[in-house]
C-alpha cells in the first residue's frame, strides 16, 4: 500500500487538514509547518496525486463544481459564469454531476474529489448531508454554496423569502385574492432549502393578507417547463374553479402553465395573472412578469469569493446576498370584477 495522508500527518504530528492545506499551498498555515509537511512527504514518497508535479506548490489549478442537474436554466448559466473567472485565472473546471437529487451510495462524490486533488468546491443548489460535508471539511479545501443557503458551508444567493414576499405583494396589490402556487417537489424540497424558503413566504403573504391557501390550487412541479404544464392542467382541472393569478417556484414552470392556458383558451391577464421567479432566457419574450435574478454573476461572484480564499485573502470566503428585481410584464394584471 502507498504512503496516505494520515501516515504523512502522524509523521509530521498534525493534523490531516493541516496537511491537505500545507499541500495545497492553501492559506492559514505557518511557513514552518508547511516546510516540516512538506519535507516529511517528500521523505516518505507521498503524492497527493497521480502526477507528483504538484507537490512543490500543492495545486492543481482546479475547482469542482457539484451540480444535480447540468441541464437546468439556473444551473447553466451559473456554471457559465464559474467557468470564465476561472479561465480568465488560468484554472479549470470539474464537473461532478449527480443526474439528478439522489442519496445513499449513489452521493458517493466526495471521495472522487479527494482523489482528483481540486483545490476548492462550489456546490450548487444541493444540500450536503453531515457524513458528506465531514468528509469536505476533513480535506479542508475551500467549499461554497451557489444558489442557496446550505448547511455548514457559506454561499452566494438571493434573499428568497423577500424575493417571493415581492412576488406576493404584486399580486395582492393588484387585487388578487384567489392564488394559486405551483411550488417545488417533494425530493426538491428534501434536497434543498430554496423551495421550502418559497413556500414559508408564500404562505405568509397569503396570511398577512387573509387569504386561504387552496390545496387544489397549490401543486407541486419539477422546476420544468414539461412539470408546469403537468401542475397547471392539475390546478385547470380542480373543482375549486380557477383562481384569479398563480405564483410560480421558477420561470420555466410559470412557461408551462401558460403553454397550457393558452391551449385550454383561459386568456392572460384578462383571466389568470402569472408570475414566476428567475427571468429565464425566455421570459421577456412571453411577457412573464418574474423576480429576475442572475446566476451568471452568482457564478461569477462565488468563483472570484474562491480564488480571493485559494489566494490567501483573509475572510474572503462569507454568506453573500445578491440583488434581485421584480421585472412586471404583461402577465399580470388587476383581476377582472
Amino acid at each position: 500500500m502507498g504512503v496516505s495522508i494520515d501516515d504523512v500527518a502522524a509523521r509530521a504530528q498534525v493534523s490531516t487538514a493541516t496537511v491537505s492545506r500545507a499541500l495545497r499551498g492553501l492559506p492559514r498555515v505557518s511557513d514552518s509547518t508547511r516546510a516540516k509537511v512538506l519535507e516529511v512527504a517528500e521523505a516518505m514518497g507521498y503524492v497527493p496525486s497521480p502526477s507528483a508535479s504538484g507537490l512543490a506548490t500543492g495545486r492543481t489549478k482546479t475547482v469542482g463544481v457539484l451540480v444535480p442537474f447540468v441541464d437546468r436554466w439556473y444551473f447553466g448559466h451559473a456554471i457559465e459564469g464559474i467557468d470564465q473567472v476561472l479561465r480568465d485565472h488560468g484554472y479549470n473546471l470539474l464537473l461532478f454531476s449527480l443526474g439528478g437529487y439522489v442519496h445513499g451510495q449513489k452521493r458517493s462524490f466526495t471521495k472522487s474529489m479527494v482523489r482528483k486533488q481540486i483545490d476548492g468546491l462550489l456546490v450548487l443548489s444541493l444540500g450536503l448531508s453531515d457524513e458528506e460535508l465531514h468528509q469536505l471539511h476533513h480535506t479542508d479545501i475551500p467549499l461554497l454554496s451557489v444558489g442557496g443557503p446550505v448547511e455548514g458551508c457559506p454561499g452566494v444567493y438571493i434573499d428568497d423569502i423577500a424575493a417571493t414576499t415581492a412576488a406576493m405583494d404584486h399580486l395582492i396589490g393588484l387585487g388578487h385574492r384567489k392564488i394559486g402556487y405551483l411550488h417545488g417537489g417533494v425530493e426538491d424540497q428534501r434536497n434543498f432549502r430554496v423551495p421550502a424558503l418559497r413556500t414559508v413566504a408564500f404562505e405568509a403573504a397569503m396570511d398577512r393578507a387573509g387569504l386561504q391557501v387552496l390545496p387544489d390550487w397549490s401543486v407541486p412541479g419539477d422546476f420544468t417547463v414539461a412539470d408546469g404544464v403537468r401542475a397547471a392542467a392539475q390546478i385547470f382541472n380542480s373543482p375549486a374553479g380557477l383562481p384569479t393569478a398563480i405564483f410560480c417556484g421558477s420561470d420555466e414552470m410559470a412557461l408551462g402553465l401558460m403553454f397550457e392556458a393558452q391551449r385550454r383558451g383561459i386568456r392572460i391577464p384578462e383571466q389568470l395573472s402569472v408570475v414566476g421567479i428567475d427571468d429565464h432566457d425566455f421570459s421577456a419574450p412571453a411577457g412573464l412578469t418574474t423576480i429576475a435574478q442572475s446566476p451568471w454573476e452568482h457564478g461569477r461572484t462565488a468563483a472570484r469569493m474562491l480564488l480571493a480564499e485559494l489566494r490567501g485573502t483573509a475572510d474572503s470566503v462569507h454568506d453573500t446576498m445578491m440583488p434581485f428585481e421584480l421585472v412586471v410584464r404583461t402577465s399580470t394584471a388587476p383581476p377582472t370584477r
